[in-house]
């Protein structure tokens, strides 16, 4: 397989155009290819400890149902509720509140689970499931559904939007070869990202050992000409001038001007790096302290978490005027028997970053702290000058190899999160596989989906059920908001369920389970078991179960029978 170029890739307009589609192609809608769009629940029933997985947008992720952390509900609330999503092998799911536009692909032998209202079933028995999940991913549609969405605290996009979405309509042969290739190519690049992901790790696994080999001695054996280091032994209080801790007036967030005083944050100091940057402006009513200054040469030490742990350790080496030390910093002027350069390796090797944990106080996180004594008492074997000097040259060439390798990681992953929405846009134009003129065109498609749609009783694009004919056997139609197929037909019908307020009441008995599985759908409820209008449907009810696996088998039975003559369910009520 030839691998695919990012720079060829062309990039992606905000709006959808589909002007340039290939001849064979049709544009179409959402609405017109689905034969049902639904929402899941708009009150979830309360959750259980143990019980059936209701599922949320947070269980979408990566084109993957997880069923990480899912809400847990008892098998009767389970039943009713999958009456309205009705889940089956090949619905597109696709997140529609907070995070809009994930999808996945419900598979073959998935477990049973039902929906929140976050997340849209799509089923299209006419198109490749996996096509219109990449469809729906493609650049062009993220554009349109964050244009549409609406909501205050967090938005979400209704099924009218939705339903209306366009979409173009490649042959069908054809929507498995982009299907086929689609899977190809994210696969490559999935399992390149994942090994890409793996170099910052890497990095810090081998700047960690860098500086180990320099405290150690290991770093200039050779250069000693063999041997192992015979360095003084020495404490760190034994080169230390002078140590200073900073002030933190309240300032302003924004940095501070150039020509004005400002403190740094305790993010400035990182391990081997300052960041003057990282400052807040001194507000005028403050007078400065020039003697809390920082300048080129200081040693900058944090004194207190948790944005920065406690003995991160960085050497100033250029730094801008006017800038001073916060509470939370020491600055550590050395003696001129350790050079300010060596001291920062020394603070920041792992072997003293142990020891500097074990000196911390505090009671918490944000209460650590290094006191002027315990940095004095910190022990270390200190080579001489001259070899300090070639362990800080060694060090830096081998961190300026590592910065180089950080760079084009940066450079590469930037390149990996184009080319995923690249690829997706080139699918939805028709430019990712040659076309055949042997296929069958999409207009032949189209219009048998619209041909299937009329003798299925009109066109259901929207997600709100069409009227039944009155005689029929469901029962006269109703607009409905949200309610599952059947839910205004007459009491008795078959499949038919009352107007109902809240919750369906719990069974009198459950059917007993094996040890941890989740509780079995419940024996069957007569229909004067519960009140009209209040909760449990009248009729057969779910169907007797003896064990766990039966109750499963007779819930899919239950499924099958209802997709023959299902209805669409609205979104958000349907409403604008």
């Amino acid at each position: 397989m030839n691998a695919i170029n990012i720079n060829t890739l062309q990039p992606v307009d905000s709006e959808i155009q589909t002007d340039g589609l290939p001849p064979s192609w049709r544009e179409t809608t959402l609405g017109e290819i689905c034969s049902r769009i639904v929402d899941g629940s708009h009150n979830p029933p309360k959750a259980q400890p143990e019980g059936l997985p209701m599922l949320s947008a947070k269980n979408i992720q990566g084109r993957r149902i997880t069923f990480d952390n899912p809400r847990l509900i008892l098998a009767d609330d389970f039943a009713f509720e999958d009456l309205r999503t009705s889940v089956s092998s090949g619905d597109v799911l696709m997140t529609i509140v907070g995070a809009i536009g994930r999808t996945a692909v419900v598979p073959e032998n998935h477990s049973p689970f039902t929906l929140q209202r976050s997340v849209a079933v799509l089923k299209n028995p006419h198109i490749d499931s996996n096509l219109l999940a990449y469809f729906l991913e493609a650049p062009m549609l993220q554009n349109y559904f964050a244009d549409n969405a609406k909501g205050t605290a967090q938005k979400g996009i209704y099924l009218k939007a939705l339903s209306q979405t366009p979409i173009p309509l490649p042959p069908l042969p054809e929507q498995v070869r982009i299907a086929d290739k689609l899977d190809a190519l994210l696969a490559r690049v999935e399992a390149g990202r994942e090994r890409l992901e793996r170099v910052p790790k890497l990095l810090k696994r081998f700047r960690q050992s860098v500086l180990s080999a320099a405290v150690s001695g290991e770093l200039t054996r050779e250069w000693r000409g063999g041997g192992d280091a015979e360095w003084e032994a020495s404490r760190f209080g034994d080169f230390i001038r002078e140590i200073t801790q900073g002030w933190s007036p309240t300032c302003d967030k924004d940095p501070a001007p150039l020509d004005k005083w400002g403190v740094i944050k305790t993010t400035a100091i990182q391990a081997m790096e300052y960041r003057d940057q990282e400052n807040k402006n001194l507000p005028d009513e403050f007078l400065p302290m020039p003697h809390l200054e920082i300048e080129s040469g200081d040693l900058l030490i944090t004194r207190k978490g948790p944005r920065v742990r406690a003995g991160v350790a960085c050497y100033v080496r250029i730094t801008r005027s006017k800038l001073m030390i916060c509470d939370t910093v020491y600055r550590v002027r050395l003696s001129g028997k350790m050079s300010g350069q060596y001291a920062e390796i020394y603070l920041n090797a792992p072997e003293t970053q142990g020891v500097i944990d074990e000196l911390k106080a505090g009671i918490s996180e944000s209460g650590l702290n290094l006191t002027h004594s315990s940095i004095h008492g910190l022990s270390l074997n200190c080579p001489p000058p001259t070899e300090q000097a070639e362990i800080v040259r060694r060090v830096e060439a081998l961190f300026a190899i590592a910065d180089r390798i950080e760079a084009k990681y940066a450079a590469a992953l930037s390149s990996f999160d184009r080319l995923t929405p690249a690829l997706l846009a080139k699918a939805f134009r028709g430019e990712l596989v040659p076309q055949d003129p042997n296929d069958e065109p999409a207009s032949v498609l189209l219009e048998r989906i619209r041909a299937a749609r009329a003798a299925e009783g009109g066109k259901r694009g929207r997600g709100r059920p069409a009227k039944a004919a009155a005689g029929s056997e469901d029962g006269e139609g109703v607009k409905r908001r949200g309610r599952p197929p059947g839910a205004n037909a007459p009491a008795g019908a078959e499949g038919a369920e009352p107007k109902r307020r809240g919750r369906p009441p719990k069974v009198r008995e459950a059917v007993s389970e094996p040890a941890g599985q989740p509780a079995a759908v419940p024996e069957a409820v007569e229909a004067s078991a519960a009140p009209r209008g209040r909760g449990r449907p009248p009729g057969p009810g779910i169907p007797q179960a003896s064990s766990f696996e039966d109750a499963l088998r007779k819930l899919e039975e239950q499924k099958l029978a209802r997709a023959q003559g299902a209805r669409q369910v609205g979104l958000f009520d349907d409403a604008e």
